[in-house]
Formats: structure tokens, sequence, C-alpha cells
């Protein structure tokens, strides 16, 4: 399975607006998911982590730059974190089977993108770098966005994509392709900003610190104390415990005690696994004898299916449905695919990608629904636990609830359904049987689904919202039938 992750930083991490903007313009994206969202109000700075697909990650990627570059002005920007760009830093990282050449290949094809549509200067960094001096992040941003106008007119900071010029609010973005990195902080219970830029430099390898150690100093005045701040390129050779055992030796040395450490964003297991190794003195300890490495390496299916199959009611018929609906979406997706793959479907690449924005669109939905309709069945269960006589509101507004879900699910099969005319004839004969199947299974999705609205609606009472249902019942069967009688062959 190839996932890929990405971590953009941008340059806000006060106004709420410009942050969420940013958030729904990634999680507009069908073919990713956002994992975390860290702001700093000290920092001015926010950093997100999402992973999906390739096609997925860079789409997602893209609309984050994009609403970046019209929201934020770095003319009004203040905070601790050096940056020269709105959309400061957007690297990919390789995920399971995708490789770091995939991610360098991303990289170039984001930095074209964003450079042309909006006129952006990309510098190239880490694997991606396209010289030796432009691998260390901290060397492209040094001299900040206030120095980035004159650090441009040397023919050796040119920037790899983009106008040689600053843009005039967004500055320049660097985009790249990494490890994975840890971003490790250490609070000292102290305000001496001197004696946190004296410990960072003491550890960052720059300086003849630590290995794939990058470290600063900060003054954080929400907190009334100073941080050491570090980015750990290769947590595998730099361990977390060596960062922190570092610090705390040159703290003591300042006279700075160690007020608490914490993790920016997302950490793989294997991190803190090693450092509850050293400090416990583990012996032989693998990472196997998680408990929770053991349920989820490779058992999200089969963990469903015993789920569906205990005695408990869910989940149920209603996310059996919306699953099938979410077979029958990927299915048009990946036929899409194979298709966009074929230069002699070149005459059809448009279709195919209209088709296949509007399967994902489903997709992504579909899964939602999953389990929506377990929690709507659970709210009806709610509702009847209420005594007889005080239930009424609760449990008339469950039941509509519990309709509404799998009306949704009903009409996205539809939409599924009229999909399968136009690939069927454009589909490449190895995934014709693929299309019939995803009609198939949306064909099931819908009776399923129409199944659950009626026997919520026929526990609800006469009202208008249940007349209201039952026409848009009636409405998305009448439109089923149309597409239901079609010939298969």
């Amino acid at each position: 399975m190839k996932l890929y992750e990405c971590v953009p930083n941008f340059s806000e991490g006060r106004n709420e607006y410009v942050i969420n903007a940013i958030k729904e313009a990634i999680v507009s994206v069908p073919d990713i998911k956002l994992l975390d969202v860290e702001s700093d109000p000290d920092h001015n700075r926010s950093v997100f982590t999402f992973v999906g697909t390739a096609e997925g990650v860079l789409d997602a990627a893209y609309r984050s730059i994009k609403v970046a570059v019209e929201l934020i002005d770095l003319n009004k920007h203040k905070g601790q974190h050096p940056r020269i760009g709105a959309a400061d830093v957007v690297p990919f990282v390789p995920l399971f089977d995708s490789t770091m050449e995939e991610c360098v290949e991303l990289a170039r094809r984001l930095a074209e993108m964003v450079s042309k549509d909006f006129s952006l200067p990309v510098y190239l960094y880490g694997y991606a770098a396209t010289r030796p001096e432009r691998e260390d992040l901290a060397n492209i941003r040094k001299g900040e966005f206030e120095g980035l106008r004159e650090k441009m007119r040397d023919p050796n900071w040119k920037p790899d994509y983009g106008p040689d010029e600053p843009h005039p609010t967004a500055g320049a973005t660097v985009i790249g392709a990494r490890k994975i990195l840890i971003a490790y902080n250490v609070n000292l219970n102290s305000k001496d900003l001197k004696a946190a830029k004296r410990i960072a430099r003491h550890i960052r390898f720059r300086n003849g610190g630590l290995r794939y150690v990058k470290s600063l100093g900060f003054d954080l005045p929400t907190k009334g104390m100073v941080q050491v701040s570090m980015n750990l390129t290769d947590y595998e050779q730099t361990p977390i415990h060596y960062a922190y055992e570092s610090v705390k030796i040159w703290a003591e040395r300042y006279s700075q005690p160690v007020y608490e450490s914490e993790i920016v964003g997302l950490v793989p297991l294997k991190a803190l696994v090693d450092v509850a190794k050293f400090y416990l003195k583990l012996n032989d300890f693998k990472e196997d004898q998680i408990i929770e490495s053991r349920i989820y390496d490779g058992w999200t299916l089969d963990m469903y299916l015993a789920e569906l199959s205990s005695s408990e009611a869910t989940p149920g018929g209603g996310s059996v449905s919306a699953l099938s609906l979410s077979q029958a979406a990927a299915l048009i997706s990946m036929v899409c695919g194979i298709g966009l793959r074929r230069k002699k479907s070149k005459d059809h690449w448009e279709d195919y990608k209209n088709i296949r924005y509007k399967a994902k669109g489903i997709l992504k939905r579909a899964k939602e629904l999953i389990y929506e309709d377990t929690k709507a069945f659970n709210e009806v269960m709610k509702a009847f636990k209420i005594p007889k006589e005080e239930r009424g509101e609760s449990l008339k507004n469950a039941l509509i609830y519990a309709a509404k879900v799998p009306m949704e699910t009903a009409r996205l099969s539809i939409e599924v359904i009229s999909l399968i005319p136009k690939l069927k004839e454009i589909a490449p004969k190895s995934a014709i049987s693929d299309v019939y199947v995803s009609k198939y299974q949306a064909i099931a999705s819908f009776k399923g689904a129409m199944e659950n609205v009626k026997i919520n609606l026929d526990a609800l009472d006469e009202c208008p919202e249940k007349e209201e249902l039952m026409r848009e019942m009636e409405m998305l069967i009448s439109e089923f039938k149309k597409y239901e009688g079609e010939e298969d062959n």
C-alpha cells in the first residue's frame, strides 16, 4: 500500500479564521485524511499533518497553499519562528510502500504548479534539493522574509521555480521531500532567552552537537518561560531521549531547570518505544509486544466483520449499505485511474478525470456514512430508554436523523449508478467487469439503504418532516428505476 504524508507549515498560529480556511481547503480533498493540526500563538505558526494517495496529498497541498497566499500577509506577521513564506515549508514524506523518489517528484510537481499559478518563488530542499547548500532548510530560511529580496539578488539564491523576487505578501515557499521528522521541544522554567539560545547552540549538529538535530532557543510569552525547540531529522539515529538528556545536561550547566517537554504534531510509535526501552532498561523488548500493534496490524477488515457478525445491533444494514456504496465509488475511481494511465485513452482523459473526481467525493462521504449510521441507530436506542411520556421530541428527532442518513446513502448510490453509462463506453476492456461490479454494489447499496429509511419512517409518528422524507423517498425510488432497468450488456 502506497501512502504519502505531507506536513505543511503556515505562518499563522493566532487567526482562527485563516487556520480554519486552510483546514477546510485540505479536508475538501477526497483522497486524504487530516491527522493533526498544531497551532502555536507564540511561534505564530500552524503545522498540518495529512496522509493520502499521491494525487490526494498533491491536491491538498496545492489548495492549502492557495489559501495561505490569499489570506496571510507576512508584512504584518510577527512570531518567534523563522519564516520566509506564508506557506513556509511543505515537505512530502514516504510511508509504507511509497519511495523518497516519488516524494521528490511530488515536490517538483507542486513547485511547478504553485510558482506558475500564484507567481510564487519556490526553493526545493531536503532530498529534492537542486544543490547541496539547499538540502538544509535553515540555509534557505536564513535572513527570513525581511531579507528575502536582497537574498534573491545573489545568483546563488535564485529560486528553483517562479519569479526572482518575493511575492509581495506571501514571500517564498520551500517545498521538499524528507524522512519522518519529530518536532520536539523542551521548555525551561526560566525567562532567560540567552541561556535557551546557548543550550540550543550546544546541541544542534551545525555547531558540533548531536547529529540529526536542528535547534533554536525561543521566548514563550504566553507561558512565561523559554524553550529549546528541536527538529529530529532522523529519530532512529538520534532518538528523543538523546535530545532530552543533552538539553537537560546543558540546562543544568546554565542553572536552568527543565519544566516540561512536548512533541508537536505526530510521532512514530517506534520513537516512543525507544524512549521506553532506554528509561525502563527493557531487555529485548519488541514493538509487536504492544497490544495495539497486534490488533491493528492488518486487522481492520477482520475487526469490522467480527463486529458486524456479533450479537450487537451495530454496525447494521445501514452501515453495510454505506460500505457497498464506498466500494462502488472506489471501483469507479480505479477504472478511471487505469484509463488515465493509458496513452491510447488520451481522447477520454477529460471524461476519466471528471468521473473520477465525482467518484472520489462520493467515496469520502460514504466512508463517513458507515459510522454515521451506527451513530444514528444509537441515538434512537438512547431515545427509547427515556420514559415513554417524556421521549416524544427526542425520539422524533432521532428517528428523523436515522432516516436521513440512509437516505443520503441512497441518493449517492444513484449518483454512482448515473456515472456507469458513460464509463461503460470508455472503460478499458480489461476493467469492464469492474464497472459492472460497481453498478451491482451501488444497486445493493440503494436497496439496502431504502430498507433502513422505511423502517425508521414507519416508527415515526405523522409529522411534516415525515411527509417530506416520504416524498423524497418516492422521488429517489422513481429515479432509481430509470437506471435499474438498463441493459447490462
